[in-house]
């Protein structure tokens, strides 16, 4: 089921009615990201509606965009609320317990003059040949006094703390790495 969502631009005079509010348009993006995660809405549908919930200027716009979808009440949001809380504390434990038997994956000396690349290939720094790891997966380096880890467009994907990386992100001693399935600790040597 494909609808279209089209506003008219032209001079003609709009209905008279209230103009929206912030929290009106937050409501109805709220309702959209809801519909994106539970399936459905697929994504193209909700960058377009979601365009056009920034651009609408009155309620009745929204809710053609919104109609389709359903609206959680409050103490579905609260029961829902509280398992996330729950759930993610039991995330939160399980990595604490992991991280102190992931074995130590040394920073390089911040003197190093070129970044440690880390994949399959012989020709790495750090050679990993687990399935999962690209051939040149990701690079390390010490740039301005911070570690900058770097995703190199590995298909399996670089994480740091259970987070996927897009592009660099500024890792620090403690954090949990995983290049694919090969998970380390970051430790100062």
């Amino acid at each position: 089921m494909t609808s279209s969502f089209e506003f008219s631009t032209s001079a003609a005079p709009a209905p008279v009615s209230a103009r929206l509010s912030d929290a009106e348009r937050e409501r109805a993006l709220e309702v959209l990201r809801d519909g994106v995660a539970k399936g459905r809405l697929s994504h193209d549908t909700f960058v377009r509606r979601m365009e056009l919930v920034l651009g609408a200027r009155h309620a009745d716009e929204i809710a053609v965009l919104v109609a389709d979808l359903p609206r959680e009440n409050r103490f579905s949001r609260a029961v829902f609320g509280s398992v996330e809380a729950v759930s993610g504390f039991t995330v939160r434990l399980r990595r604490a317990w992991q991280a102190e038997r992931l074995p130590k994956l040394l920073l390089p000396a911040p003197g190093h003059p070129r970044p440690l690349r880390i994949g399959r290939d012989p020709g790495n720094g750090l050679r990993l040949t687990h399935e999962t790891v690209s051939r040149v997966h990701a690079e390390l380096s010490h740039q301005g006094g911070l570690w900058i880890l770097k995703d190199l467009g590995s298909t399996n994907g670089t994480t740091v703390n259970g987070r996927r990386v897009i592009g660099a992100v500024v890792v620090r001693e403690g954090d949990q790495v995983a290049f694919g399935r090969v998970a380390y600790r970051l430790a100062v040597g």
